[in-house]
């Protein structure tokens, strides 16, 4: 067998069963209050708060460790305009007929339309990128492995982040997205996955019944 190089684990702690039980429901509580939001405010945000949620994603497990993603952190007025104007153009097409009526009907109850204001006013915006070719520097081009797994992984971390730190968010993935690759300046070994907005709530923020409504336990876990 191959030898590869280890480290000792000694940043694990083990928790009494107790405080286990304890720590998940905790956890589990401050989870259920995250929601997504569709009106910010403008209020700023320290860039020192985005750039520890980002690490935080970097951590993520992903496939090799070649960590396939990059994060493009706006918060440029004009970038951050370009960004709203591109996004509007395509979901007008997007609710004018290119989706279908069967997911236009599953979006009513969501409220949901072309118009993106947030895209402007939140303070952050997170353009999350996958990358088809790379290693564990920048300067690498090997093949990724498990992409949209590793990068799907990371981006549930980097929302986590951004609530466990006292913000709101909101996915969003326009389709197509690779007008944010013009935008962001990356190169066609990126493409665009999602992109984040993050911010406070605005005061008359809301969140949709139909968006509170979540599976009980026994529709999406079986114990076996």
């Amino acid at each position: 067998m191959q030898k590869h190089d280890c480290d000792p684990l000694t940043d694990f702690i083990e928790y009494p069963a107790d405080e286990m039980l304890r720590r998940s429901e905790d956890f589990y509580n401050n989870i259920k209050r995250r929601h997504s939001i569709r009106k910010f405010s403008d209020r700023p945000v320290d860039r020192a708060i985005i750039e520890n949620c980002i690490k935080a994603a970097g951590t993520a497990p992903n496939g090799a460790n070649h960590q396939p993603w990059h994060f493009a952190a706006i918060s440029s007025p004009e970038i951050k305009r370009q960004v709203r104007e591109q996004a509007e153009a395509h979901e007008r097409g997007f609710y004018e007929g290119r989706a279908g009526e069967e997911w236009l009907e599953a979006l009513k109850p969501l409220g949901t339309d072309a118009d993106k204001p947030y895209l402007e006013i939140a303070p952050w915006l997170i353009a999350i990128f996958s990358q088809k070719k790379g290693g564990l520097t920048i300067e690498e081009q090997n093949t990724n492995y498990y992409v949209h797994e590793s990068v799907g992984i990371a981006t549930g971390f980097l929302i986590n982040a951004l609530h466990s730190a006292g913000l709101a968010t909101l996915t969003h993935t326009p389709k197509p997205m690779s007008f944010l690759n013009k935008i962001c300046q990356r190169t066609d070994n990126d493409r665009a996955y999602m992109l984040l907005i993050a911010g406070y709530p605005a005061e008359d923020a809301t969140v949709p019944h139909h968006a509170q409504i979540k599976k009980p336990l026994n529709d999406i876990a079986s114990f076996l």
